[in-house]
């Protein structure tokens, strides 16, 4: 019988959250992106990540934009909720609410705010796999988060059967082949920063939690699928076209550069929540330059899609 979220593999985007001139979850909007997303052919979807600002939305409103996201997706691919809180033991209240509303597993961050010691990040990790019966993704991100999910503790976690997959975004590609040294096929593995796509597929990476493929997925499958076949050509050819737009996922103001995109593309708006500000002056004269270059040059790899 196969292990829940052992088949996870493919392009599953962390998806941004529309909101509304209010400050308001845009729920209309929210179920456009959902159709966009599924109809480019993505599949599965990361809600309440950093893309989707999960740290500023309450409670209700993280309960509010999974239970939409669900009722969009229905049943097409798989919805997974992001974790991210403080304590261990709000995570798993967390996740215990997220399984009762009815999404398909978790991909969750150590608790925010404090660098944990590594015997501590791998208890944090233990009870989050028992809280639920559904299967977690763990996402590693030292640099933005200040914890480190090395290789060597992903071998310490392999009996803990729900941990199924692991977000690889240390910016380091040869993590990727670390991993698999530690710990062989035990993990579905996916790149979890945009403009290291090719080389961690190259690398033997089974997926792609996706930023930029908020606004271009059709593009962002395309490229997965060249590289997971080995047509590196087009692979290549369609990575140097998209490579200036991945860049800005690579950014403290990833979230703002998405959503710009996302404008540009008319399928959602620049609304962030406060503290953030949408782009301000000659840095955002500057990346709507490199979204519409992208998008004025968009006929020389259209016969990729």
């Amino acid at each position: 019988m196969e292990t829940p979220g052992s088949n996870w593999q493919g392009v599953f985007p962390a998806v941004t959250t529309p909101f509304t001139e209010e400050d308001r979850v845009d729920v209309p909007g929210l179920h456009r992106l959902v159709d966009f997303l599924i109809e480019g052919g993505v599949d599965g979807l990361i809600m309440l990540g950093t893309l989707g600002e999960g740290s500023v939305l309450s409670p209700e409103e993280k309960e509010l934009v999974l239970r939409e996201a669900l009722a969009a997706a229905d049943g097409r691919v798989p919805v997974l909720a992001g974790v991210a809180e403080t304590t261990t033991r709000a995570a798993c209240r967390f996740a215990e609410r997220a399984a009762a509303l009815g999404v398909q597993g978790f991909m969750a961050l150590p608790a925010l705010l404090y660098n944990a010691l590594p015997h501590e990040t791998l208890a944090h990790f233990q009870a989050l796999a028992r809280a639920t019966d559904l299967p977690l993704m763990l996402y590693n991100n030292p640099v933005l988060y200040g914890v480190d999910v090395t290789p060597e503790m992903l071998a310490e976690l392999a009996d803990e059967s729900r941990i199924v997959a692991v977000k690889e975004s240390s910016e380091d590609v040869r993590r990727i082949t670390d991993i698999r040294v530690h710990t062989g096929d035990r993990y579905r593995l996916f790149v979890g920063v945009d403009d290291l796509v090719l080389e961690g597929v190259a690398a033997g990476a089974d997926g792609w939690v996706a930023g930029l493929t908020n606004a271009f997925p059709r593009e962002s499958v395309a490229l997965f699928r060249l590289a997971r076949a080995g047509r590196l050509d087009e692979a290549r050819r369609l990575y140097h076209w998209f490579m200036p737009l991945l860049h800005l996922d690579a950014s403290p103001q990833l979230v703002q550069h998405i959503k710009l995109a996302q404008a540009l593309v008319g399928v959602g708006s620049e609304h962030v929540r406060p503290p953030r500000r949408p782009l301000q002056g000659e840095r955002r004269r500057a990346v709507e330059a490199l979204i519409r270059k992208a998008l004025d040059t968009h006929a020389e790899i259209e016969d990729l899609l």
